[in-house]
């Protein structure tokens, strides 16, 4: 046993006053004359004896009381097992959650403001020569420097809400970090968070035994709160001028109904739609906004509710591309096809360029979403490697074969891309009996689907080989299961064969009522559509079609009040643009190549901060199910003291007290209640 503040001892030194006192007792005796005290000698013995057993209990419970006060104010304490000696250093970790949850508001102010003071509090109760590091949810480079006590105070006071938010795991990882620099030193982590259940980690948090581990929940009534989900279009194509239906999903985050909820929806801040929504208890809820009049190019939207008391999530940002034009590239072997030039000129939307198979600008390849090869028999070696590249890249290829001439050209380019390849031409009739409706070329196509659906019929054809299933999907199926139309998947693009050519004498396909929107849809999904949105912390590398810089160029992301650098990174089929953490707050952003808009980004928070739920004690301690940890007092008054006791062990002055006034209290009793036997008279 140890005392915090032995100097108090000197007070044992009072034991010495019920001593002296018990020793010399200065009450006057009144003497009384008797004839005869033959009798009273007996009971004068008697009484004598009693007194004395009386006046030493008294004396006892004197000196166990003043002995025990003066332990209660050296305060005594049993040292714990890891307790640092006086010349040892200690290393702190103190984590302050400053995600939008601490924006709660409870008797103390905010969270935050709540946070920020403990934390202080708990560098206040440690000694001044021990370091320390401030971590938020930031992860900033400056966050894994060790500070004085001075410098902390003042790193605390500039802690601010951030969209960024960790899980448990991560946080701890980090923290462990620091403590790499100072091997030799106790190590001690402090959890300040209102621990909201989206802080659970996927991973196991691991354990180590030299670290001491400390948690401070603040506390914060759960509130209901409604928040948008995503959005999305009806369909991935945007043409100028047409009407658009946009998919809004909200989700309700609390135990109570959401009633009438107001949703508006700007594009390039202009109001496009409003509507009203009610959502379930702890449910998601979709409604469809219509809007049109858009111009083309890049759009930037923002949708918004208006929902209290939490309001952080109220505002969804996305971007879109209308799109002036679809350029279509047809290669012939021969003339030009009088049926695709009429399917895609019918439409100002498309622009259709053909060329002979001779004639081609391999540089301009890229420019076009969709290439179609129309009966090319011979196909050359530089052709064959710029198609391989251009469907890597993400371009569509439509191949219409030469029946008429040797295949073993467009064998070795098929070969090259990784499909089936030619087998023989077929002079046999055969007849499309299969439809795969559930391929998107078809969506939307059919209202109602007759049982007995008229389909083409073909008199010659080319059969391929039917080893290429991992990546293939017929549109449409002869009988025998021989592929008719068939879809493959290459890199990031796309090629779909025809068995047929556009010829009538060979098959009717192209007079056909299924032609058309065959060849509308596929030209149509060959627009590849960036992501309407990203998450803030989660989509760090964003994926974009192929950007080329020259020496003088630079790339920028930037809105009215923000501009950065990111990198960018290039892959053989496209572009990667790495953001780190440049990005921090939900907006739309233009990416630029020097002055000129390439896209525009959209980022909105993960969604995980908007459950307002929180863990309670023993939720966080089946977080860490092999690992000591201490939950400390959330009083405001006592959190210093707290540490301080768990720190110097157990403490016994409050046991000292209650002793001291066990024993005074005794004291009090005995000389009540405690007499001798009273002498009865003697008759003679």
């Amino acid at each position: 046993m140890r005392f915090l503040s032995p100097g108090f001892l000197f007070a044992l030194l009072t034991i010495a006053i019920p001593v002296i006192i018990h020793l010399f007792n200065f009450r006057k005796f009144k003497k009384v004359y008797f004839s005869n005290v033959r009798f009273l000698k007996d009971v004068q013995l008697q009484i004598s004896s009693r007194q004395h057993l009386k006046d030493r209990l008294i004396l006892f419970t004197r000196i166990l009381g003043l002995s025990f006060l003066a332990f209660a104010f050296a305060q005594p304490y049993i040292p714990a097992e890891d307790q640092r000696n006086g010349f040892q250093q200690e290393v702190l970790s103190i984590y302050i959650d400053n995600s939008y949850s601490m924006e709660a508001v409870n008797k103390e102010g905010t969270l935050l403001d709540e946070a920020k003071r403990k934390a202080r509090e708990l560098s206040s109760a440690h000694g001044i020569s021990d370091k320390f590091q401030l971590l938020t949810n930031d992860f900033e480079g400056k966050n894994q420097r060790l500070l004085s006590f001075e410098e902390f105070q003042n790193a605390v006071d500039e802690v601010k809400i951030s969209s960024a938010n960790r899980t448990i795991d991560q946080i701890i990882s980090r923290q462990r970090e620091v403590f790499l620099k100072e091997p030799n030193s106790l190590k001690t982590i402090y959890f300040i968070s209102d621990f909201q259940k989206s802080i659970i980690p996927e991973d196991p948090i691991p354990v180590d035994s030299s670290i001491k581990i400390r948690l401070v929940k603040l506390s914060s009534n759960s509130l209901p709160n409604v928040s948008i989900d995503s959005v999305w279009f009806g369909t991935a194509i945007h043409k100028p001028g047409d009407s658009e239906k946009l998919v809004v999903r909200l989700r309700n985050n609390s135990d109570e109904e959401a009633l009438n909820i107001p949703v508006k929806l700007q594009v390039n801040k202009v109001q496009k739609a409003i509507a009203s929504m009610t959502i379930s208890p702890r449910s998601m809820q979709t409604d469809t906004l219509n809007f049109s009049g858009l111009n083309s190019g890049w759009q930037q939207a923002e949708l918004e509710i208006t929902d209290f008391p939490v309001v952080f999530d109220d505002k969804f940002y996305f971007s879109f591309n209308v799109q002036p034009s679809l350029s279509v590239l047809i290669i012939s072997g021969g003339k030009q096809n009088e049926y695709l030039n009429s399917v895609y000129r019918s439409d100002p939307f498309f622009k259709v360029i053909n060329v002979a198979s001779g004639n081609i600008n391999y540089s301009g390849l890229s420019e076009y979403p969709l290439i179609i090869l129309n009966e090319v028999a011979s196909i050359s070696d530089g052709l064959i490697q710029q198609l391989n590249s251009y469907i890597l890249r993400g371009g569509s290829l439509i191949v219409f074969p030469d029946l008429e001439n040797d295949q073993s050209d467009l064998k070795k380019f098929l070969a090259k891309v990784g499909t089936d390849i030619p087998i023989q031409v077929l002079n046999t009739e055969n007849k499309v009996t299969a439809i795969n409706l559930d391929h998107p070329v078809f969506q939307g196509v059919f209202e109602n689907v007759p049982k007995q659906i008229d389909l083409p019929i073909v008199k010659k054809y080319l059969r391929y080989s039917s080893q290429n299933t991992n990546n293939r999907q017929n549109l449409l199926e002869m009988q025998g299961k021989i592929s008719f139309f068939s879809e493959y998947k290459i890199g990031s693009g796309k090629i779909y064969l025809s068995a047929a050519t556009l010829n009538s004498e060979t098959s009717n396909f192209a007079r056909h009522s299924v032609f058309v929107p065959i060849m509308y849809q596929t030209a149509l999904l060959s627009l590849r559509n960036q992501n309407l949105f990203f998450k803030l912390n989660r989509d760090q590398q964003i994926e974009l079609p192929k950007i080329s810089l020259n020496s003088n160029q630079t790339l920028k992301l930037k809105n009215e009040k923000f501009e950065a650098i990111p990198d960018l990174r290039q892959n053989e089929n496209f572009s990667q643009l790495y953001i780190a953490d440049q990005i921090k707050k939900a907006e739309n952003y233009q990416l630029l190549k020097n002055d000129s808009l390439i896209a525009v980004l959209s980022f909105n928070e993960n969604g995980s901060e908007s459950n307002m739920s929180y863990l309670n004690n023993g939720q966080i301690k089946e977080l860490f199910p092999k690992q000591k940890i201490e939950i400390l007092n959330t009083d405001p008054s006592s959190i210093s003291n707290a540490v301080k006791s768990i720190d110097q062990g157990t403490s016994l002055w409050k046991v000292c007290l209650i002793l001291a006034l066990f024993f005074f209290a005794a004291e009090i009793l005995l000389l009540r209640f405690y007499k001798g036997t009273q002498i009865k008279p003697i008759n003679n």
